[in-house]
């Protein structure tokens, strides 16, 4: 907008105008008083010329009028003063003054309205020079010049409302004073009754010229800002705007899509959008699904937004982002399709790429939880619909762990690459394959009617994954826990069918690991009886329902001197009576209450086994969170310190599972402890994997060979009389003691006594028993407990 109306205004149209606003007497509601003022003096500017012009020709009809009738200086003094004042006036309104101040405030507009009415008193001022001098038919040729410039103000000047009033005003009074001089009343009368309906109609036409004048500025502000935006989008290069005709044909093509088709525009011009669109896939007829789309909307007329389409662009497939609105013209008749298209080929592909992400295990490649769960509910959904079964597998890899804390995480990582390769290569069709996380994978088989599929394809994985691996010059051995379970027998739902596969693993792992379990409805039992028996293992402690029996050990020379005991831990509960170490240890264990536990043991052993003589030594079981906890030996030294008892009568038992769990910490913390004076000795031997090597790593005071072997020695087994001879005479040679254990029998005592071993312990020479009985055996004149 022009003028002094600036283009950034924000502009609104007011609902109405009242008449002290137009006159400058108050601020106008609804409209910034500053933008109406613009518009009163962008008037008056605009006319200043005709106005001047206007005023000086009727001087002159006036002077004329009056020439010979008026005194000679009374017609010059007024014909040089306003010759003068419009002069002055045609300087200031034709050059600066106003006109080029950002704003044009209330003072400015005052300064406007005193000049019209310094011309209106001039004029009324010719009444009283001029009109007194002649008769009352010139005074009438007099009003009839005025009533002209009167006229003139209302209608030429209607956005300058005060203006026009003060000017129409003064004339009327000052003609109506010269009438009533002539004695003229009724044409007094006549002159004020005009001029108040020249003020009337000047105020009207006033307030709709300034209505128009902002309505205008409104539209051709926003024309502006239209423009403005579409040059912008054109400008921009990542939309365009596209048009199609009736037959929808590319129309009125802009740069911007030819540029995007990679074409001329006039190339473009009048050629169907779906070829434009479509490439080669116009001539064959076959089009992706999205295209059938668009077409259906243009075919039908619909407005679609957001429509994401391929678009193949000399042989390069992009992606579009395509949004339109069919056109008409005024009696309703279609005109085609205008809209607006962007290329969203990088957001597609990033989009795909995080989609991935989400559903596909970045380590190894293979979908993850999420679409396996997917999967399997969709299994899950047609086995129930075609009244058939589906399957769901939970692998779990046997010794990963230790790779990982031997060798390293990164080594850790390629070998599960190289585990979910080998998966790949099993899978068919009917299978689905992933990682759920860890070491932990799972199979969806979508289809498991025959029973024997299952186990056929976890015998092939445990197979396959127990192979050896090559990894960074390492040969690396592992083994595959399978557990199973079938839909929608096992479970209806993808947790309940996971959850019973997830039982059935645990079982194959608690079975030593490398097989496969299936489903059982007992095994949800046994889980359930599992999370009760937690639950009441993590209040024994407080409730003092564990305590320490002592099972004696004793000389194998054949007195049968007692030499020892080992601390064994009980549990009586209410609910479950007298529980089996072999069922609440493993509970205690993976709640991570073995720690307390286990602790609680050491202390009471140490505190009891200082009522026993002071040759008289205990041993207590060390489980592998007791040995790899932090503040292991801290806690040792503890118990030795509040009971008083010397560390060389403190046996340690450890099992081989110690080395499997974190080797090198063990080692670390066993020549710790046997560095105090505490004794160490290695159960259950020959039931591992490679005792020997911890024989060499740590220095270990007893030996205790398994019961199983001494049961097949008694049954002179070849095998079990073989190993046990190999372990005497490898305990001999390294200077370390040997205790036999579950001797129950006078035969298992005689043959163990034979074999060489230096100590006995089983059920021939005592159960265990509280420690009050135990303090029972030291009463008679010699410890034997023959």
């Amino acid at each position: 907008m022009s003028g002094v109306i600036k283009k950034d205004a924000s502009l609104e149209l007011p609902n109405e105008l009242s008449f002290k606003a137009l006159l400058g007497l108050a601020e106008p509601v609804g409209l910034d008083g500053d933008v109406m003022r613009g518009i009163q003096a962008r008037t008056m500017r605009q006319r200043t010329t005709l106005r001047v012009g206007l005023n000086l020709v009727c001087a002159i009809m006036a002077i004329f009028l009056y020439k010979g009738v008026a005194p000679t200086w009374a017609l010059a003094s007024w014909a040089i003063l306003f010759s003068a004042f419009h002069l002055f006036t045609f300087h200031q309104f034709g050059t600066k003054w106003v006109w080029d101040r950002p704003q044009i405030n209330r003072e400015d507009v005052r300064k406007l309205n005193t000049h019209s009415a310094v011309t209106a008193i001039m004029w009324g001022s010719a009444f009283g020079f001029l009109g007194t001098s002649g008769s009352l038919m010139e005074l009438i040729g007099l009003w009839s010049i005025v009533l002209g410039m009167m006229v003139y103000a209302s209608l030429l000047l209607p956005t300058a409302p005060m203006a026009a009033t003060i000017f129409i005003g003064v004339t009327s009074l000052c003609a109506s004073i010269g009438f009533v001089f002539h004695s003229g009343y009724y044409l007094a009368v006549a002159a004020c009754g005009i001029g108040a309906l020249l003020i009337m109609a000047c105020l009207r036409s006033a307030r709709a010229q300034i209505l128009f004048e902002v309505a205008n500025s409104i539209v051709q502000e926003k024309s502006e800002t239209v423009s403005l935006l579409l040059r912008e989008f054109e400008d921009s290069g990542a939309d365009w705007l596209w048009q199609t005709d009736t037959s929808r044909c590319a129309t009125h093509v802009s740069p911007r899509f030819a540029y995007a088709l990679g074409e001329e525009a006039k190339a473009i011009e009048g050629q169907p959008l779906l070829k434009l669109i479509a490439g080669d896939a116009w001539e064959k007829g076959q089009y992706p699904q999205a295209l059938h789309d668009l077409a259906d909307r243009l075919k039908r007329r619909e407005s679609f937004s957001n429509l994401i389409v391929p678009v193949t662009i000399k042989g390069i497939t992009r992606w579009w982002e395509l949004s339109a609105s069919p056109r008409h013209s005024e009696d309703g008749s279609f005109l085609g399709f205008r809209g607006v298209g962007s290329d969203v080929t990088e957001q597609r592909e990033s989009a795909d790429k995080i989609s991935h992400l989400a559903r596909f295990d970045t380590l190894t490649g293979l979908p993850n939880r999420l679409q396996l769960t997917e999967t399997l509910a969709e299994a899950l959904s047609d086995a129930d619909k075609w009244r058939r079964r589906c399957g769901f597998m939970m692998i779990d890899l046997d010794r990963f762990k230790a790779v990982n804390d031997t060798l390293g995480h990164p080594v850790g990582d390629r070998l599960l690459a190289q585990v979910a390769r080998r998966l790949q290569l099993i899978m068919s069709d009917n299978e689905l394959c992933g990682r759920l996380g860890g070491d932990e994978f799972a199979v969806v088989i979508k289809d498991a009617n025959d029973s024997k599929y299952v186990a056929t394809l976890a015998r092939r994985i445990i197979e396959s994954l127990s192979r050896p691996y090559e990894v960074d010059q390492n040969t690396l051995y592992i083994g595959a826990s399978i557990g199973s379970a079938l839909g929608p027998i096992d479970g209806r739902t993808v947790e309940l069918l996971m959850r019973s596969a997830d039982l059935a693993l645990y079982r194959s792992k608690d079975q030593g690991g490398n097989t496969h379990h299936s489903y059982q409805h007992k095994l949800h039992a046994n889980a359930e009886e599992r999370r009760l028996m937690e639950f009441e293992l993590r209040n024994a402690l407080e409730r003092e329902q564990l305590h320490v029996e002592y099972q004696p050990v004793v000389n194998a020379d054949g007195d049968n001197i007692l030499v020892g005991f080992e601390a064994l831990l009980r549990w009586n509960n209410p609910k479950f009576g007298n529980v089996s170490p072999a069922k609440f240890v493993p509970v205690a264990e993976d709640a991570r209450l073995i720690v307390p536990i286990g602790d609680f043991v050491l202390r009471r052993a140490c505190k009891d086994a200082m009522s026993w003589p002071e040759s008289t030594r205990v041993a207590v079981n060390i489980s592998v969170d007791q040995l790899t906890s932090t503040n292991f030996v801290e806690t040792v030294i503890s118990a030795l310190h509040d009971s008083g008892m010397p560390a060389w009568r403190l046996e340690l038992e450890v099992t081989e599972s110690i080395f499997l769990r974190d080797g090198t910490l063990a080692v670390q913390v066993l020549d710790r402890l046997r560095g105090l004076g505490i004794k160490l000795s290695l159960d259950d031997f020959g039931t591992g994997y490679s005792s020997l090597g911890y024989l060499r790593n740590v220095r270990f005071d007893t030996i205790k060979v398994d019961r199983s072997f001494v049961q097949g020695a008694a049954k002179n087994k070849a095998e079990s009389l073989a190993i046990i001879r190999a372990v005497v005479a490898l305990a001999d040679s390294l200077n370390i003691a040997t205790t036999a254990e579950g001797v129950e029998t006078e035969s298992e005592l005689a043959m163990i006594q034979q074999l060489g071993c230096k100590k006995i312990q089983g059920y021939y020479f005592g159960r265990p028993m509280v420690f009050a009985d135990s303090l029972e055996l030291f009463k008679g004149p010699r410890r034997n407990v023959a």
